[in-house]
């Protein structure tokens, strides 16, 4: 057979296999929504209505989302020429991860000293260690960080961080359903605990929690923030 013949033989039967595959799927589909083979016009419509069911389900469900982590090395910050930088790089790996919803981030320290064992008496903390001190700080909401947080000389940098403004930074004027809280000393213990949520005043649960401790405070339904509702 001519070689041109044969190549045209070949494109032709090409495409009736494509008519019969696509002819079948529509067939399909319409064996799906129980009628006549659809056209292409209703099998768009199907797919656009599967898509919105499944958008659907997800807003009724927001727990089916998935969860995001993402591994950082804590040599990252060992590159820092300063701990100004290091600081500032910190920032904006907790900045990066807020704005892209990551739920978790995992540092790993991949020093040849973390690897054998490190040294108990190190001067200096490791990259990791500087890292998970910095984005602790940052995910803590403002109001809980004098309390949940001793001085330290890694924090000299810190207030250069813009906010991260994460859902559970609330604001003192904000209402929200859920609360941070650090655990306060005073009021009388056998009634409950007192909790410091970032309003004007603390507010009192039933479960005694150790002091200095940090919690997550149901706040009910009442939205009148004013002190004493």
């Amino acid at each position: 057979m001519n070689p041109a013949c044969a190549e045209a033989a070949a494109a032709k039967k090409s495409r009736h296999k494509d008519k019969k595959e696509k002819k079948s799927k529509r067939k399909e589909t319409a064996e799906h929504l129980g009628g006549e083979p659809a056209t292409a016009e209703e099998e768009a419509v199907h797919k656009k209505k599967k898509k919105k069911h499944a958008e659907e389900e997800e807003k009724a469900d927001p727990k089916r989302r998935p969860t995001v982590s993402i591994a950082v090395a804590g040599s990252v910050i060992d590159n820092a020429q300063s701990l100004e930088l290091a600081t500032l790089l910190a920032g904006q790996i907790a900045r990066a991860a807020a704005v892209f919803r990551i739920d978790e981030i995992v540092v790993f320290d991949s020093s040849p000293a973390a690897e054998n064992g490190g040294g108990a008496e190190e001067e200096e903390e490791s990259g990791a260690r500087f890292l998970v001190r910095i984005l602790e700080y940052l995910e803590t909401p403002q109001y809980l960080r004098r309390r949940l947080f001793p001085m330290h000389k890694n924090f000299k940098y810190v207030g250069l961080l813009p906010p991260l403004d994460a859902p559970h930074h609330v604001r003192k004027h904000e209402w929200s359903e859920f609360r941070e809280g650090g655990v306060t000393l005073g009021g009388d213990r056998s009634k409950g605990t007192l909790v410091d949520v970032g309003l004007s005043q603390n507010v009192l649960v039933e479960q005694i929690v150790e002091q200095g401790k940090r919690v997550t405070v149901a706040m009910g339904t009442n939205r009148d923030l004013t002190p004493g509702k």
